[in-house]
């Protein structure tokens, strides 16, 4: 049996009362369709919410995908920028090893058989690194070619050190050979005996002159011809007063005849110090340097000395 609902309608206006007769179905029917009205509303609202939060997420990850690109873009910049760097750092270690090469040469150093080779035993020169290939597919093979390339230059800039450590200590040790060579006059004044036989002033017979004869006037100074120290500063036999300088390297040289001692034994002296003064002590026929070069003890020519 199909119940009926009577509803009654009133209002504060003082108009008649109405009533307004439903079916129970249709009711039933409309409360339904209110429901699911608002049961889609609802649903339509979580759904708006969710896009709207979805599309907010999806322009932050876009901001931040565009921050990482770029922050990917400049570290492929700065690994072809290393890339480059690494090219010109090795570059320069060739010429740098090029340069020692030729400084050996004018030198007349040898290069040691462990030198032979910048980049180690066996060891090639690299290739330079392709700066210009396109990272983003041969990222990893760069990197790879740059940290094995930082490692062969790590080596060779160890060798390069060793090579010119031990150019120094040559160079070194040339230079302390040239300052310990006689190679200046001793004094001025005009040569009266040379090196080698000639006529004894005194007896008239032939004999060995050791040494080299420099007139000058009593008082003129006497330089050493060469770095050294001083070993002996007294009178000498027919040399009179005599000193002599040790120079190293088996190299001494004798000044005789002296009048003064401006040096004591046991001082270091450097080419062009004056150490006596010409004098006319001992066996001399006038004011005069008796001059002597010897090495390892044997008298050689002083002139082969004499440079200026």
């Amino acid at each position: 049996m199909n119940r009926k609902i009577t509803l009654i309608l009133l209002n504060n206006s003082g108009s008649p009362i109405k009533q307004a007769t439903l079916s129970k179905t249709l009711i039933l029917v409309t409360v339904l369709f209110i429901i699911t009205g608002i049961g889609a509303l609802s649903f339509t609202a979580y759904k708006y919410q969710n896009l709207r939060q979805a599309l907010t997420n999806a322009r932050m990850l876009e901001k931040r995908l565009k921050v990482q690109q770029k922050e990917i873009s400049n570290q492929r910049n700065q690994i072809q920028s290393f890339a480059k760097q690494i090219n010109t750092l090795k570059a320069e270690l060739i010429g740098l090893n090029n340069f020692e090469r030729k400084i050996r040469i004018i030198a007349n150093a040898e290069v040691a058989d462990d030198q032979n080779n910048l980049f180690g035993v066996g060891g090639s020169i690299p290739e330079d690194l392709d700066a210009e290939i396109p990272i983003a597919t041969k990222h990893h093979s760069l990197i790879r070619e740059m940290h094995d390339q930082i490692n062969q230059l790590q080596t060779a800039s160890k060798n390069q050190e060793k090579g010119y450590e031990a150019l120094f200590h040559h160079l070194e040790s040339q230079r302390n050979l040239l300052a310990a060579t006689p190679a200046i006059r001793p004094t001025r004044g005009w040569v009266t005996s040379r090196f080698g036989r000639r006529i004894s002033p005194f007896t008239g017979r032939r004999e060995f002159h050791k040494g080299l004869d420099i007139a000058a006037r009593e008082g003129t100074p006497i330089v050493a011809t060469a770095n050294g120290v001083v070993t002996y500063a007294k009178k000498k036999g027919l040399l009179g007063l005599t000193m002599i300088i040790d120079h190293g390297h088996g190299v001494i040289t004798r000044y005789g005849h002296c009048k003064k001692f401006l040096k004591k034994r046991g001082d270091k002296v450097k080419r062009g110090d004056k150490i006596a003064t010409v004098g006319n002590t001992g066996r001399s026929t006038g004011p005069h340097v008796h001059y002597e070069v010897r090495i390892n003890g044997v008298p050689v020519n002083p002139t082969k000395y004499i440079l200026n």
